[in-house]
């Protein structure tokens, strides 16, 4: 399962994102490209604590719905926490650099330290959040063809 803390997978993930284009066509779901990048933007940003947002209930048990989230593929168009939402159009360029920059961010945080509690998943750990993160980011680069 990769990390987002490994650098093989880092750099492959931030390669694509440097190739995505403005007029990137979605696969599936609803959101445009600049609205994926900040809905991308929102969940870095939430795993390193900015903001707050409500605390979800889990559908199942924590520890079998953060396995499941991590060890088996995602559904296209799966539900979101509702912050999580993006409805207005943004700034491509903009969303894109602070995506590689928040994922720059993320990545010099040491998994070994303490990570804020997730509004999805409750008290996790580093290597969780770098699994879901890389895993979260590719879905959503393939949502997009990258």
């Amino acid at each position: 399962m990769p990390l987002l803390h490994d650098p093989t997978t880092r750099e492959s993930l931030r390669s694509r994102l440097q190739a995505l284009q403005p007029g990137a066509s979605r696969q599936w779901g609803k959101m445009t490209v600049d609205q994926m990048l900040k809905h991308l933007n929102i969940a870095l940003g939430a795993t390193l604590g900015r903001n707050s947002y409500t605390p979800l209930k889990m559908p199942m048990p924590g520890p079998l719905f953060r396995f499941l989230a991590v060890n088996f593929p995602w559904p296209k168009s799966a539900p979101t926490h509702p912050d999580f939402c993006v409805g207005d159009r943004c700034d491509f360029g903009a969303e894109k650099a602070r995506c590689l920059t928040l994922i720059e961010e993320f990545t010099k945080k040491p998994m070994e330290s303490a990570w804020p509690e997730s509004p999805i998943f409750g008290r996790v750990t580093g290597k969780f959040n770098s699994r879901l993160q890389a895993k979260h980011v590719d879905h959503h680069l393939r949502q997009f063809g990258a």
